[in-house]
C-alpha cells in the first residue's frame, strides 16, 4: 500500500494548521570557574569546587539527601511514571539520582563534559511536582520526567543560554523558548543544559564536533577518545550515559541524527514547522528544527505530542497543510512494517564496508517484517548542497542579528559583527578553530538579495520536487532508508572531524522528517539506520521505526571504554 492509501495519524488526534490559523547568579556552573560577582565562566573548573557549590545550592534550598532508593538504570518515560504512581519512586529521588550521575560521570569518572550548567531549582521543582502528584492533581504527559536541553534553547530560569560561547556566558533569557514552555506545561523538569558544538557548529571552517569555549570537548560514552558528533553532542552523550531520561537537540544539517548515530540513540529530526524555533539561537530558519533524542522509539513518540502546538511567533508552525498530533502513542505498532514500501538508496552506504554489511542485514530484517524494499539508484542533484550553504550563510547573519539584538541591554554582543570582534579579543575562542563561516556571512546583504532568493528556490526544488518527493511518487514509497553515518571517529583538536559519510542532507535541506535508531555495532561503536519521508509523516516514520526496533533490539548501554585496543 502506498502512503496515500493509509492514515498517517496512528490513531492520534491530529491538528491541522492552515494559513488563517492563528536572575540570580548563584547556581553551580559546570565547565568553568564560578564568580559570585558576575557569573563569568572560565575554563577548567575544579571538580571539587563544583561539588561544593552543588551541595551548597541544595542546602540553601532546604534539601537533604533523599532516602536511599534503588533506581533501575535507563528508565523510560512510562516506567518512571509507573513507579511514581505506585509510590516506589518519588520525583525528587529521580531528579537527585540524575544530578548525582552528572556529578559522578560527567564531572568525575569518565568526565564526559556533556553538561554546561545545572538547574539549581530542579529539586524544588521536583518537590512541587511530587506535591501535585500526592494531591491527585491532573498530571501532564511528562509529569516529573527529567529532561536536558541543548544550550542554545532559551529557558527563563537561573541557567544562561550560551550557544557554548563566552560571549553569552552571562546571557539569561527573560522568557522561555516555545519548546521549553510546552515541556514545562507537560510536567517535564529541565534539570540541565547540554554542551554543544559552539554556535551549533556553524562558526569554523574546520572544527571538532562537541567542542565549545565554555564546555570544552564532549566525549563519546561508548569509547571516550571517539567523537560524539555534533552539534547536539552533549544532548547525545548525556542521554546515552543515562544522565536524564531524554534530551533535546537542534538540527540544521545532521545535528540530531549524527549524535544519535554516534551515541546509540533514537533521534527524530521533524519536519521544519512541527516544533517552534522561537527562543532557539538560530543558524538557518529554512533548515533549523529542534527534536527529541531518546533511548527508545516509544519515548520519542510519548514526548513528541506534547510539543507540537503552533506558535504565533514562528510562521513555519502556521504553514498551510501542517499536520501535527497531540498523541503519537498509537504509532507504537510492532507490525508497523507490514505492507510498507521502503526505498533503499543503494549508494548511501558505500563509504564504509562494515556499515554496508549492517545495512544489508537491516534490509533483510525489514523484509522479514513484511516490508517491500525497492532499490533506488538515482542520486540527488549535488547542486542542492551548494545552494543550501548559500542559504545558511545569508540566514545565519539575519538570524543571529535578530536574536542578539533582542537580548537585554547589558549584553554587549548584540550583532554578528560584535560577535566576530569578541572572538578576536578572546584567545580561548580561537584557540583551536577559526570563525571563517561567520566572517563570510557578515559580508553578505539581506534576505531580499537575488543570490539568496535564487539559492533558496534551487535548494527547495532539488531536495523536494526533484528529490524526495520525486522518488516517493515514482516508486510509491512510504519511506527511504539509509545508514545514518559512520562509526565515531577519534576526536582530533588539530585536524577536526573525520566524516566518512552520512545521509542527513536530503531531509535537512528539504525540511522533511527523518528518524534514526540503532542498526548495530562496528566493534564497540554504534551505527544507526535512518527512515526519511515526506513532510508531516512523523507518525508513519515512528510506526516503521518502532517495528524495526522491536524486531531487532540493537541498542546496548555504553561501557565508557578509554579506547579501542587492537
Amino acid at each position: 500500500m502506498s502512503q496515500e492509501s493509509r492514515p498517517t495519524s496512528c490513531n492520534g488526534s491530529i491538528v491541522r494548521t492552515f494559513a488563517t490559523s492563528s536572575k540570580a547568579c548563584w547556581q553551580p556552573q559546570i565547565g568553568g570557574k564560578f564568580s559570585w560577582d558576575n557569573c563569568i565562566f572560565v575554563r577548567q573548573c575544579k571538580t571539587m569546587r563544583y561539588l561544593i557549590l552543588a551541595a551548597l545550592a541544595m542546602l540553601l534550598s532546604g534539601y537533604s539527601k533523599p532516602k536511599s532508593v534503588e533506581i533501575k538504570k535507563e528508565l523510560s518515560i512510562s516506567k518512571a511514571q509507573e513507579l511514581f504512581k505506585s509510590k516506589e519512586l518519588s520525583i525528587p529521588e529521580l531528579v537527585q539520582y540524575y544530578l548525582t550521575r552528572i556529578q559522578e560521570i560527567d564531572q568525575s569518572g569518565p568526565k564526559l563534559n556533556s553538561i554546561i550548567s545545572i538547574n539549581p531549582e530542579a529539586l524544588q521543582i521536583a518537590e512541587d511536582m511530587q506535591s501535585k502528584l500526592d494531591k491527585g492533581m491532573p498530571l501532564g504527559p511528562l509529569h516529573g520526567i527529567p529532561v536536558i536541553l541543548k544550550d542554545n534553547i532559551d529557558t527563563a530560569d537561573k541557567m544562561p543560554c550560551t550557544a557554548g560561547s563566552l560571549a553569552l556566558a552571562n546571557s539569561f533569557p527573560e522568557q522561555d523558548s516555545w519548546l521549553a514552555r510546552q515541556l514545562k506545561a507537560s510536567g517535564a523538569i529541565i534539570i540541565a543544559k547540554a554542551n554543544l558544538s559552539e554556535w551549533a557548529n556553524f562558526r569554523a571552517h574546520v572544527s571538532s564536533s562537541g567542542w565549545s569555549a565554555i564546555g570544552g570537548q564532549t566525549k563519546n560514552p561508548y569509547v571516550l577518545d571517539r567523537n560524539p558528533c555534533g552539534s547536539s553532542s552533549g544532548s547525545g552523550a548525556a542521554t546515552a550515559a543515562d544522565l536524564c531520561i531524554l534530551a533535546f537537540g537542534t538540527e540544521t544539517n545532521g545535528s540530531i541524527v549524527c549524535p544519535s548515530n554516534n551515541n546509540g540513540l533514537v533521534g527524530l529530526k521533524p519536519t521544519v514547522g512541527l516544533i517552534s524555533r522561537s527562543g532557539i539561537i538560530p543558524v538557518s530558519h529554512s533548515h533549523d528544527t529542534a527534536g527529541p533524542m531518546c533511548r527508545s522509539v516509544e519515548d520519542v513518540a510519548l514526548v513528541l505530542g506534547s510539543i507540537t502546538l503552533p506558535d504565533p511567533n514562528d510562521e513555519t508552525t502556521q504553514i498551510p497543510g501542517r499536520i501535527a498530533q497531540r498523541d503519537y502513542s498509537g504509532c507504537l505498532n510492532k507490525k508497523g512494517l507490514k505492507g510498507k514500501r521502503i526505498g533503499w538508496w543503494s549508494k548511501s552506504g558505500t563509504y564504509h564496508s562494515k556499515v554496508d554489511q549492517l545495512l544489508q542485514k537491516a534490509i533483510r530484517d525489514l523484509k522479514a517484517q513484511g516490508a517491500k524494499i525497492i532499490e533506488i539508484e538515482e542520486e540527488y542533484d549535488s547542486k542542492m548542497m551548494s545552494a543550501s550553504m548559500t542559504v545558511m550563510y545569508y540566514e545565519v547573519k539575519y538570524g543571529l542579528d535578530k536574536y542578539l539584538g533582542k537580548l537585554p541591554q547589558k549584553t554587549t554582543v548584540r550583532s554578528l559583527e560584535d560577535l566576530i570582534a569578541f572572538n578576536k579579543s578572546h584567545d580561548e575562542e580561537l584557540k583551536f578553530f577559526d570563525q571563517k563561516h561567520l566572517e563570510h556571512a557578515v559580508t553578505l546583504e539581506g534576505l531580499d538579495n537575488e543570490k539568496y532568493l535564487e539559492a533558496l528556490e534551487t535548494m527547495h526544488r532539488l531536495s523536494r520536487e526533484e528529490g524526495i518527493d520525486k522518488f516517493m511518487e515514482k516508486y510509491r514509497l512510504d519511506a527511504i532508508v539509509t545508514p545514518t553515518g559512520s562509526p565515531a571517529w577519534k576526536t582530533d583538536m588539530i585536524n577536526g572531524d573525520h566524516y566518512l559519510g552520512g545521509s542527513s542532507s536530503p531531509a535537512a535541506i528539504s525540511g522533511y522528517p527523518s528518524i534514526t535508531l540503532p542498526m548495530g555495532f562496528v566493534e564497540e561503536l554504534p551505527v544507526g539506520i535512518s527512515f526519511t519521508g515526506r513532510a508531516w509523516t512523523e507518525a508513519l516514520l515512528l510506526e516503521m521505526a518502532y517495528a524495526y526496533e522491536q524486531a531487532t533490539q540493537h541498542r546496548r548501554s555504553p561501557k565508557f571504554l578509554k579506547t579501542l585496543v587492537h
